[in-house]
């Protein structure tokens, strides 16, 4: 199997020094390049009120520069609220300064606040997703100068520069859930990013769905083109995986509460969660190194080899347990 992890950083105003959870992140991911991790995975959000990174490529850049090896992911940019030739731009100067480690992560978004805050319609997030995900494959395709009269954005006779370092283009990586969605997914040749709350068996089903769309369509089929997120803690015992499972019940009361949309509307993945206590915790890996194995291997039994942790706020010592008491069961070293 291989691992990547996921997750944000923090930088709130009214801290005394506010840049303080940035260049923590970037030092968790020096380690877990040292740790022999994949991936890492970067958030994007705005308006939240808690300091949540909003600018994802700026700060994976500062891991660009620190490291050699690890993969950088963003899961994701929401394209909605981006021009898509500016996105391409900044993206592709990642990809080269990075020389080629770009997993271009890209979601409609979810959250009504972050919709309302940039006064776009929440209705028409996927109308501007795909627009903006095809100006963007043209954009960093079309070494000619080319033109765009769309619905949303308007280009004349434009060659988008830098080029990418990988080609024909960064692997596109685009969360989904509903069968729908999923099929799409293998529609525009993407790879799958699968959310962290959703049961191992639903998970199979996903992955199954996938497996198969991309078959039908002649398109080859490899399990590394899912990734699976997981909120992880590796707990000392019992009590304290409790204790740890509490904790992120409050964070994620805190999502479901910026979620959510006018009057209760549940068009967010996470909504579908929120009605159940515990909903939202049930599927974490939250437990012994040993525990923690067999939810992984629960996983592995369904199609899954490339899981993304999210060790929440003991991120650092979640990955440093994780690399000495669980990665060894699945990777060999």
């Amino acid at each position: 199997m291989r691992f990547g992890l996921f997750g944000s950083a923090e930088a709130p105003r009214g801290k005394r020094d506010p840049a303080r959870g940035f260049r923590e992140y970037v030092e968790t991911n020096v380690e877990a390049e040292e740790l022999e991790f994949h991936s890492t995975f970067l958030v994007e959000h705005h308006f939240s009120g808690f300091g949540q990174v909003s600018s994802s490529l700026d700060l994976l850049s500062w891991v660009a520069a620190r490291t050699s090896t690890i993969r950088l992911g963003t899961a994701v940019i929401v394209l909605p609220w981006h021009d898509p030739v500016l996105l391409a731009e900044r993206a592709a100067t990642l990809d080269l300064l990075s020389a080629g480690r770009l997993d271009f992560g890209v979601g409609k978004g979810y959250r009504h606040s972050e919709f309302d805050g940039f006064c776009l319609p929440i209705e028409q997030a996927e109308a501007r997703f795909e627009e903006s995900l095809a100006v963007i494959r043209k954009a960093w395709t079309s070494g000619q100068p080319f033109s765009h009269d769309g619905r949303f954005w308007r280009y004349r006779e434009i060659v988008v520069e830098p080029p990418t370092a990988q080609t024909p283009h960064p692997p596109v990586w685009i969360a989904a859930g509903r069968p729908e969605s999923v099929r799409r997914v293998a529609e525009l040749g993407a790879n799958l990013l699968l959310d962290q709350f959703a049961s191992t068996e639903t998970i199979g089903e996903r992955l199954a769905l996938f497996k198969s769309e991309c078959e039908a369509r002649g398109r080859g089929f490899d399990p590394m083109q899912v990734a699976v997120a997981r909120n992880l803690y590796v707990a000392r015992d019992a009590d304290d995986a409790r204790a740890a499972l509490s904790r992120q019940a409050l964070v994620h009361g805190r999502l479901i509460e910026r979620s959510q949309g006018p009057e209760g509307s549940r068009g967010s993945h996470i909504m579908a969660y929120a009605g159940t206590p515990g909903a939202t915790e049930a599927n974490a890996l939250f437990g012994t190194p040993e525990q923690i194995i067999t939810g992984l291997q629960e996983l592995r039994a369904v199609g899954v080899r490339y899981v993304l942790i999210s060790g929440g706020d003991s991120a650092r010592q979640s990955m440093q347990r994780f690399a000495a008491e669980v990665m060894p069961a699945f990777t060999g070293a």
